[in-house]
């Protein structure tokens, strides 16, 4: 019985490791700039993971783009870019949620902490996200097929009245606001998926 038990938990250890098998340096950089403008992307800093797991710098940067590598641990596969200046706001998010707060709780404590002057989030900032199904990613080669491209411009406490923009999707491919009237009130732009017309 107890060789058995071992023999299970070796077997569960060894799936949950492949599970979260984390990719190459080369080809989080190769992945994560992807989102970036192909113009940004040589020069980019890059966040990913060590091969523990560990959030850090992969490259250090030499424009204001910032890219992050697909997270391992989530199913399918997204990377995002933004501007530097945006990245104190990013990474308090990070930092909240590695204490355990709720997405609710993240965003009480930024929108407190933007009103108090504590933490800035710039007007005008554009977060740009790929994603792809984790069929499309291949971990290896870095090769991402069929990917999305999605657009978000921050505009911190715009109203539906103060950019004319509608609060929810009207059409594929149609900017609309969300979160309107706080801090991170934000532009979505999601252009038609691959395969739609």
């Amino acid at each position: 019985m107890k060789r058995l038990f071992t023999l299970i938990m070796m077997v569960v250890c060894y799936s949950s490791y492949a599970q979260t098998t984390i990719p190459t340096t080369e080809v989080q950089i190769k992945t994560a700039v992807l989102a970036a403008p192909a113009e940004k992307r040589d020069s980019a800093m890059v966040y990913g993971y060590s091969p523990t797991g560990e959030f850090v710098v992969l490259r250090k940067g030499l424009n204001e783009m910032v890219c992050i590598a697909d997270d391992p641990k989530q199913v399918g596969f997204s990377a995002a870019c933004y501007p530097r200046d945006l990245d104190p706001f990013m990474a308090r998010g990070r930092d909240l949620k590695k204490l355990g707060k709720s997405q609710k709780e993240v965003f009480e404590v930024r929108e407190q902490e933007v009103k108090s002057g504590k933490l800035v989030i710039p007007k005008g900032s554009t977060l740009f996200v790929f994603s792809a199904t984790e069929e499309s990613y291949n971990k290896v080669t870095g090769e991402v097929a069929n990917g999305n491209f999605r657009s978000v411009v921050y505009l911190p406490y715009a109203t539906s009245a103060s950019t004319g923009l509608p609060l929810k999707p009207v059409a594929p491919g149609m900017p609309w606001l969300m979160d309107a009237g706080t801090h991170r009130a934000h532009i979505m732009i999601n252009p038609p998926s691959k395969g739609q017309d």
